[in-house]
């Protein structure tokens, strides 16, 4: 029968072409030209009223059996182009992961805080002197009281000071507090206290750590800074003592040219109590704006223990003597590198903190 030939004829032709078609485009116009509406095998499809009857079950049944074989044919080939396609994509893109990168990820570094401090215990531990870590949180006893700062005093007060729990009775002064009263110390001093109630002389002792205070940031100010406190307490123990660790502590941290003188000041906790300033590094002593045209910058507060402390500590204070001192990191770092204003510490600019 002339329309079985016909479809035999179609199926011989799109197997060659199926062949040919090496993209999907192309093999979806094979389909299209194939079996779209108007398309080959659909026109052919279309000619089934023109067979005989007796001959329609027949032709029927073998031009679905065609259809169906074309169809299969189309999808497979699409499978194999669909194959080849992404394998010459994962050849075009494929990366040797064994190379190496083009750019090297940069190593972090230490905070020029976190180096200072280091340095800073590394120079007193190098004399002897151990590393101790306090609560941040603490009592009024302990930053206050314990170091000999009257109820009066002005640090005592909420506006330089950060309390978590204000346990003055009620009609108590603002400015006179519990001993009790819960808050953020704003000094390391404290620590000091816990040591000398726990531990007997003689005690060689550093405790770094963060400190808060209600101050507002300017150049000068930081409401959370790190300081380092120290303290000695043995027998004997005298102000030259005191001169010749910081004096060999300021030649390490700011070098072996520079100078240093002591004024006497006043602090609760120490008695006799000074400020010792550093030769300017700028202007190495000759007076510049650095250092306000005085040659000299100060650094920390130090001065002799009181014997009032050691009492409240539970030490024999006509057996033993000592003496403590206070440095403020980010002052350090601030004259060691000549940083105009203490923020820029602060602002997370990797501009400026890779230069340290």
């Amino acid at each position: 029968m002339a329309l079985i030939d016909d479809l035999k004829a179609v199926q011989d032709q799109l197997a060659q072409q199926l062949a040919q078609a090496t993209s999907l485009e192309a093999l979806e116009d094979l389909r299209v030209r194939t079996m779209g509406k108007k398309g080959e095998l659909t026109m052919l499809m279309k000619q089934m009223g023109k067979v005989a009857p007796e001959d329609r079950p027949a032709v029927g049944k073998f031009a679905n059996q065609v259809r169906g074989q074309i169809e299969s044919a189309l999808v497979a080939r699409k499978g194999e182009l669909a194959k080849q396609l992404l394998a010459a994509r994962i050849e075009r893109e494929s990366a040797d992961i064994t190379l190496p990168g083009r750019t090297q990820t940069p190593l972090g570094t230490q905070h020029l805080i976190s180096s200072i401090r280091e340095e800073i215990e590394d120079i007193f531990c190098g004399m002897g002197y151990d590393v101790v870590d306090g609560p941040y949180v603490d009592t009024t006893w302990y930053n206050f009281t314990a170091l000999n700062a009257p109820e009066d005093h002005p640090s005592r007060s909420a506006k330089d000071t950060f309390y978590v729990v204000d346990n003055a009775p009620e009609g108590k002064p603002t400015h006179v507090l519990g001993e009790s009263d819960v808050l953020l110390r704003t000094q390391t001093s404290g620590v000091q206290v816990h040591t000398m109630e726990t531990t007997e002389p003689p005690i060689f002792m550093i405790c770094p750590g963060t400190v808060f205070r209600p101050d507002t940031a300017d150049a000068n100010h930081l409401p959370q800074f790190t300081q380092v406190e120290g303290l000695v307490v043995d027998e004997g123990i005298t102000f030259g003592d005191l001169k010749g660790t910081l004096d060999y502590f300021c030649r390490q941290i700011f070098g072996e040219d520079r100078a240093t003188r002591y004024r006497p000041h006043f602090f609760p906790f120490t008695e006799p109590s000074c400020e010792v300033d550093v030769s300017c590094g700028v202007c190495h002593g000759e007076g510049c704006r650095f250092c306000n045209n005085t040659g000299w910058i100060e650094i920390l507060g130090a001065g002799m223990v009181d014997p009032a402390v050691f009492d409240f500590c539970g030490i024999d204070s006509k057996r033993y003597t000592g003496f403590a001192f206070g440095i403020g990191v980010e002052r350090v770092a601030a004259l060691r590198y000549d940083l105009p204003d203490l923020r820029m510490l602060m602002t997370g600019d990797m501009r400026f903190l890779c230069q340290f």
